[in-house]
């Protein structure tokens, strides 16, 4: 039975009214939940707990005991309210202030409730503990029948505790030789709580041989790094310069400058996170901690808590390690700060480059933010003076750019039924004799985007969603991407019953890859995208096989267009230049532009000329020129000339609403009376409510509002003001995207 308390804030407990438990408490404890809550809920703090702001805690809410984190302490004086008691404080290393203010911090500028980012805090806290490990120690016993194999056990035993298997191999004898003196004493056996013990990294190590270019900009952020304090810079340097030695000693200097200062590098993809693991290690004779949603939770707990205790001085992982209580965070990257991947947007929604910028201000943390094609929003930081700008103009080594091609599809399209055209395929025939590598770019996962019936037009979608199919020939099933729903491929259409009438329409990477293998049947090809690299191991191995040269033709989307170095990668040919082009993406300028330039910057290095063939049905178009003449400078001027003009990023700032429900004639009456409800702010625009693109998804209609704003308002304080001003029914749902990035 859930207990009751009553409690008084009088000078002596004299009470005389019958209570079940009854005790003076001295100070109210503001413990803040990882729930959906709006705020942090009030608790006594027992006489003699003497909590501090940042510990974990046991907290009564309703019949269960929640983990929580307390954000506030203050005296009970001149209070006399019944307030139920913290249950226990938790024997876990607590939220450093840093975090604990970051957390709050980032719920008030996503306007959300403060307990979903403290829930992404608390991730690794939450996760279960590692089995403790057997180890073996020598308990000074003689074995009754000595052997030379017994010998060696014990000549190894007494070096250092290790597992019975590793004895063993340590040795050079079999697992029964350990198991048997374990039986007889001679050995024992303990259990110890395993702890992420992560060797003290070693800055001292030499680093690369850098060039002129990269040793000034070195030189530049070793000086704002060691001067201490907030301080944000723009490392710009085109695709093969070099950014990753450039910011690795940065790293080594802020460990230098200080012996238990942390370091945060931010990457966009997991894939991309063994490579510079790999590197980390190399260059400080030490692993970092490794932090993503393929790290076994068990691992996780670890790694978390070795952040909180300093024992972890470097971690490389995405975006939620923003979140890990970094005792003394004195540096932050985040490498392809451009990448959409760092924008969250399911559950807490965020942008994590924003943030982590945030962040290194609350923490006085240099942070460095680096991209071959930033985001305009860094790009103009950078031109106003706010941000550093160290750009690398030139290639590491004396390699220079690949040249960019472009296929007008309208004058050279493919042969019926295929999808890469003779000039593309002529130029992977010569690649592959003279024994080179081809990358062909689609980011388009799957075997065909769309499934439709020819004989009644039906196209497949998934259930209570408005997101299509997309077919996927390696499993047989048609997948929404959107949902996650899938289901085997029908042999009959579900909506006019005719049998084999389903027909696969557009080109995915398998269906790119059937075709490279019946135009090159003796080429060794590989497909790259999240339906055949299931995790960060598995993206290791292919990404060292092309690099190898164990691959002659790799078939990818988005995951290996950024930050891979494939020596003998000398051609690029993008399948579908004009993809991100189309929709109603408010950034698909900027975005196709990034993407495509990281593309085509993984072919040519040093000793092998590059060469990149764009396929484009809109030659003209000004992302297709601007890639073609490598004018980057040209496309982002006259790509900021046109928010300029209307407002919009880096000028304005934008927010969107997304409003979803089951019922469609009462969501059509909510989203009309909130629309009704914004306030009236100068400089602020609202849009909407409109159907949103997607405007069906898990059985939910959705609606959405977009609010532009000018640059001087305070675009958060007026979302969370609007919001204040209505109460959602339950069965609808209101999410608020501060910078949104996508506008389905």
């Amino acid at each position: 039975m859930h207990r009751t308390y009553l409690l008084c804030a009088c000078a002596a407990c004299s009470c005389t009214r019958p209570q079940r438990k009854s005790f003076c408490m001295s100070r109210i404890a503001s413990v803040l939940l990882p729930m959906p809550l709006p705020e942090a809920f009030d608790y006594a703090e027992p006489e003699g707990m003497g909590l501090e702001l940042g510990d974990q805690v046991a907290a009564p809410l309703g019949p269960r005991l929640l983990r929580g984190v307390v954000v506030g302490l203050r005296e009970a004086a001149g209070g006399n309210r019944p307030l139920k008691p913290v249950e226990s404080r938790l024997e876990e290393p607590r939220l450093p202030p840093g975090t604990v203010e970051f957390v709050q911090w980032a719920a008030r500028y996503s306007v959300d409730w403060p307990g979903q980012p403290l829930a992404i805090a608390l991730r690794g806290a939450r996760a279960p503990k590692p089995r403790p490990v057997r180890l073996v120690e020598i308990t000074g016993a003689r074995p009754a029948r000595p052997t030379p194999a017994r010998a060696k056990v014990l000549d190894a035993a007494g070096a250092q505790h290790r597992s019975p298997a590793d004895l063993a191999r340590a040795a050079g004898v079999s697992s029964g030789v350990v198991k048997a003196l374990i039986n007889e004493g001679v050995l024992a056996v303990r259990l110890v709580d395993e702890e992420a013990m992560f060797d003290a990294p070693d800055p001292s190590r030499p680093g690369a041989t850098l060039n002129a270019s990269q040793a000034a900009a070195a030189a530049d952020l070793r000086t704002m790094v060691t001067q201490g304090g907030f301080n944000v810079a723009l490392l710009d340097g085109v695709t093969g310069s070099g950014k990753t030695e450039v910011y690795l000693e940065v790293a080594a200097a802020a460990l230098a400058a200080d012996p238990t200062a942390q370091v945060l590098i931010m990457l966009p993809e997991i894939a991309l996170t063994q490579a510079v693991i790999g590197r980390v290690t190399a260059r400080f004779g030490a692993e970092p901690g490794e932090w993503h949603s393929d790290v076994a939770p068990p691992v996780r707990r670890r790694v978390w808590e070795a952040v909180a205790t300093g024992r972890c001085r470097i971690v490389v992982g995405a975006r939620s390690a923003l979140f890990l209580p970094f005792q003394n965070l004195k540096l932050i990257v985040v490498d392809e700060e451009h990448d959409a991947s760092f924008k969250q947007e399911e559950g807490f929604i965020y942008h994590a480059r924003d943030l982590a910028v945030a962040r290194g201000k609350i923490e006085t943390a240099a942070v460095v933010l680096a991209s071959a094609t930033p985001s305009l929003e860094s790009l103009r930081n950078a031109e106003q003076g706010r941000y550093r700008w160290l750009r690398l103009s030139t290639r590491h080594g004396g390699a220079r750019l690949p040249d960019i091609e472009l296929i007008d599809l309208r004058e050279s399209p493919p042969d019926h039924g295929r999808w890469i055209s003779p000039t593309l395929v002529r130029a992977m025939g010569e690649t592959f004799a003279r024994g080179e590598q081809t990358l062909l770019f689609l980011n388009r996962r799957g075997y065909a985007p769309l499934v439709l019936c020819k004989a009644c037009g039906e196209r497949m979608t998934a259930p209570d969603t408005d997101s299509w199919l997309v077919e996927h020939r390696y499993s047989g099933r048609l997948v929404c991407h959107l949902t996650g729903f899938s289901m085997p491929k029908p042999k009959a259409c579900p909506h006019c019953g005719a049998h084999d009438s389903l027909v696969s329409i557009g080109p995915g990477v398998e269906r790119v890859e059937e075709e490279a293998k019946s135009l090159f049947p003796q080429a060794r090809v590989a497909v790259f995208s999240s339906d055949t690299v299931f995790d960060a191991r598995e993206a290791k191995r292919l990404i060292e096989a092309m690099a190898d040269g164990q691959i002659d033709i790799l078939v990818a989307t988005q995951a290996a267009a950024k930050g891979h170095n494939f020596p003998n990668l000398t051609l690029v040919g993008v399948v579908d230049a004009d993809l991100g082009l189309r929709g109603g993406d408010l950034r698909a300028a900027e975005r196709t532009y990034q993407l495509l330039a990281q593309a085509t910057g993984r072919a040519g290095r040093k000793d092998r000329p590059g060469r990149a063939l764009l396929q484009t049905w809109a030659p003209e178009h000004a992302v297709m020129q601007a890639l073609r003449a490598q004018d980057r400078d040209a496309f982002v001027a006259a790509e900021m000339s046109e928010r300029e003009l209307a407002g919009l990023p880096p000028f304005g700032r934008l927010a969107a609403v997304i409003v979803s429900g089951v019922d469609h004639v009462q969501l059509e009456a909510f989203v009309l009376a909130m629309g009704q409800a914004a306030p009236n702010a100068a400089g602020v625009e609202v849009y909407g409510p409109a159907d949103a693109p997607l405007g069906l998804i898990r059985g939910r209609r959705r609606k959405r509002f977009l609010v532009r704003a000018d640059r001087a308002v305070d675009l958060s304080a007026f979302m969370a003001t609007w919001r204040a001003r209505v109460k959602p029914p339950a069965s609808v749902r209101v999410a608020i995207d501060i910078d949104p990035y996508s506008f389905l």
